[in-house]
């Protein structure tokens, strides 16, 4: 399956990354934080994706 993005808003963070990166795989890539600390934009990449999603942020 392939999909571009999805966002999901969450109230544990280090739970649910622990469940999206230990549990199905993904690899956190890099994060952005809301100037006014609202939220946390953190990007996930699965496994075959992870080169392409580098070569994207450089």
């Amino acid at each position: 399956m392939r999909y571009l993005h999805t966002m999901v808003r969450v109230r544990d963070l280090d739970a649910s990354l622990r469940f999206y990166c230990q549990g199905l795989g993904l690899t956190e890539m890099y994060r952005m934080e809301n100037d006014k600390g609202r939220f946390t934009l953190v990007f996930l990449a699965a496994p075959e994706d992870v080169e392409l999603a580098r070569e994207r942020k450089a």
